[in-house]
């Protein structure tokens, strides 16, 4: 469910750029079709995971998705 004025990605086109960005791919906004999409925190120059929140979006329509990069957190148990 989307919240009011805050334009959303269905799932299927955020799982899709969520996965798209994990795996340091171009990403495009399945919705336009626009290729100025903004990373928010941006990547890190030496390609290493930037933990914690992720924020997608595209620079023309203004949809958006967030994420939690856990790629670097250890998930052994305690």
């Amino acid at each position: 469910m989307g919240r009011r004025h805050v334009k959303e990605y269905r799932p299927d086109e955020a799982l899709a750029l969520i996965s798209a960005d994990r795996e340091g791919r171009a990403i495009h906004c399945p919705s336009c079709g626009s290729e100025a999409m903004e990373r928010t925190p941006e990547r890190p120059a030496e390609g290493g995971a930037s933990l914690g929140r992720v924020v997608l979006t595209c620079g023309q329509c203004a949809r958006l998705v967030a994420y939690i990069d856990r790629a670097g957190i250890s998930t052994s148990p305690r």
